[in-house]
């Protein structure tokens, strides 16, 4: 075995370049031949003089003998990963195995003591994430838009990448080479490919975004039989790490997650009723919510009648003549802060977490839109307990500077006091509207001293009507669609939890949050991409949940994550290697997934091969 340097000249410019294999001699018919065992690539930068040394220990792998002197590090990274390429790949004499059965059964007299495990790589989350993308016909789609047949390979991986593990695209990178067998459930070695793939793969995803999303989801329309009549919006964004000064989109706003450190980044999302994304848009970081849906819905050509549902911050009074005058219906929660609510009106309905909720629906005057009071006991505890937070903390902060004023040698000027008094109310998050506070003075009690100095500082906690503090637990639906009933309105608009649970998912599970790129198009690509997962996600739970499996995606990828591919090797009494590379047993827990969604539970299959023994290094 050795290792054979070939100089090519590049077509395009007559450069030259290097490119390596490593090559076997061997004897056929009476004649010595060289065969290529494995191409190293151009990205082979070992010193020239530790060649034969490296020869040496692959050899040694393959054999399936232990070294008894240290390897120099350098040669020993190098030896593992052809080694174990040359094993992936069957480059020697090796027996294919088909659908985890063997043509022919053999049995190996093997020496136990030998028995080595190497290159152990994560297979069961991928296994599942790429039959998600096979629901969808992804790849299929993707080529169909003009992708080749190697960039859409290279486009599943990132998606499943980002299913499978979380992070930026360059730890993806990294995940897909070295510890994920995604490589051979694709049939793609990633480590001979370059990371900058990955990264141009992204930018063809924006260039032909609509395309793509417009074929998805006709595809999941066909598939799961969706109702197009109920569109559900809203926003939500995400924050980038680094200054962004060549990012456009990336400004300061109010964050989410309360990074008002970091540049900003807004997604907008159009899902249907059952949780699929119709359309994805990216906005500047400080976009406001109600100027984005008209774009967004135009764009989306959605169908006349449409019905819309969206959250309080979106339904803003010009929002909502738009909708009226293009011809759309809508449920949104009303702005108005009067709350009221007549319990001898109501009807008690039960939740789906068996909860009951009062509720009852009035039409405004003029008929052209009905209104839906609901009351919930579990909102009002919720509420009660936030305003007696609030209300402590406002009257402890009154307390405290009235205290102040008690101590004999501290005397304060009456504005000051006032001044001190208005940061504290600044601060109530609306909480000091239900106080009557006074700041006595010496003017008042006509003591000798200063007449502006105060003396002490008298609250009264006096609620004001109409508010939550008088009716907590209570909210109103506002919608056009005369023919919803009260319950049939409520539990449409109930349905805008399920975008939440999108966002959730698209933070918390699928690796939204933080953007690490600087540049627009890389930050699009990398909101899209994380859509693509989801959408990969959402077949794959909603094939789930008809063998009444409802687990999240971060408890899937928990259960999956323990089964992996990998290769034993042991010595046969004949002095031969035999190297077999399969997949770990799967788990009850795991058997029970791949039996509901219908596919193998051996991902990858067996590869059998035998190694003849050390071969001369030439």
């Amino acid at each position: 075995m050795y290792i054979r340097k070939t100089t090519t000249k590049k077509a395009a410019d007559g450069t030259l370049y290097h490119t390596f294999r490593l090559v076997i001699s061997e004897r056929v018919n009476g004649k010595v031949k060289q065969r290529t065992l494995l191409h190293i690539g151009s990205s082979f930068d070992l010193d020239v003089h530790l060649w034969m040394a490296l020869c040496k220990r692959i050899d040694d792998i393959l054999a399936g003998k232990l070294s008894l002197l240290d390897v120099p590090h350098e040669i020993e990274r190098y030896a593992q990963e052809f080694a174990a390429r040359i094993i992936a790949e069957g480059s020697l004499h090796s027996v294919e195995q088909k659908n985890g059965k063997a043509e022919d059964k053999k049995y190996e007299e093997v020496d136990v003591s030998s028995i080595q495990l190497f290159q152990p790589r994560s297979v069961g989350v991928e296994h599942v994430a790429l039959h998600g993308a096979q629901i969808l016909q992804l790849p299929n789609i993707l080529q169909e838009i003009g992708l080749s047949e190697s960039q859409a390979t290279m486009a599943t991986a990132s998606i499943v990448g980002r299913m499978t593990k979380p992070c930026s695209e360059k730890a993806t990178w990294s995940w897909i080479s070295n510890q994920s067998a995604l490589g051979e459930l694709l049939n793609v070695d990633f480590s001979k490919n370059s990371i900058m793939r990955l990264y141009r793969v992204s930018d063809l995803l924006v260039q032909r975004k609509e395309d793509i999303e417009q074929r998805l989801f006709s595809r999941t329309r066909s598939l799961f039989s969706l109702d197009e009549t109920v569109t559900l919006y809203d926003l939500t964004n995400t924050y980038f790490e680094g200054g962004m000064k060549g990012n456009s989109s990336a400004t300061r706003g109010y964050s989410k997650e309360k990074r008002f450190d970091c540049p900003l980044l807004t997604l907008g999302l159009v899902l249907d009723g059952s949780g699929f994304i119709k359309k994805s848009q990216m906005f500047a970081g400080n976009a406001a919510e109600a100027g984005t849906v008209q774009a967004m819905l135009k764009e989306l050509a959605a169908p006349a009648g449409a019905l819309v549902v969206m959250d309080r911050g979106i339904a803003t009074k010009a929002t909502i003549e738009w909708l009226v005058a293009s011809g759309y219906h809508y449920v949104v929660v009303s702005r108005e802060r009067v709350r009221t609510f007549d319990m001898s009106k109501a009807q008690t309905i039960r939740t789906a977490q068996g909860q009951d909720l009062q509720i009852y629906r009035e039409l405004v005057e003029d008929g052209a839109e009905a209104r839906l009071y609901c009351y919930s006991s579990k909102r009002d505890a919720k509420e009660q307990a936030i305003l007696d937070r609030f209300s402590k903390k406002f009257e402890d902060g009154l307390k405290k500077l009235a205290s102040s004023l008690a101590k004999p040698r501290t005397k304060k000027h009456k504005d000051t006091i006032l001044k001190r008094v208005g940061r504290l109310i600044e601060k109530s998050r609306g909480i000091s509207q239900h106080y009557i506070i006074t700041v006595p003075d010496n003017a008042a009690t006509k003591a000798p001293e200063d007449p502006l100095l105060a003396t002490s500082i008298v609250f009264e906690k006096k609620l004001v009507q109409g508010s939550i503090a008088t009716h907590p637990g209570v909210y109103c639906l506002r919608t056009n669609a005369l023919w919803l009933d009260a319950e049939r309105m409520w539990r449409t608009y109930i349905m805008l939890t399920d975008l939440e649970a999108v966002f959730r998912s698209l933070k918390s599970e699928l690796g939204l949050r933080p953007i690490y790129h600087q540049t627009s198009c890389r930050a699009e690509g990398h909101l899209f991409i994380t859509v693509l997962a989801y959408q990969c996600v959402q077949a794959v739970r909603n094939k789930l949940k008809k063998h009444d499996i409802y687990d999240s995606w971060t408890t899937l990828r928990a259960t999956l994550c323990t089964q992996h591919r990998i290769t034993v090797s042991f010595t046969q009494r004949n002095g031969t290697t035999l190297h077999v590379r399969k997949v770990s047993v799967a788990e009850a827990s795991q058997k029970r997934i791949y039996e509901a969604l219908g596919i193998s539970k051996s991902p990858g299959g067996i590869k059998r091969f035998t190694a003849p023994g050390p071969t001369t290094s030439m």
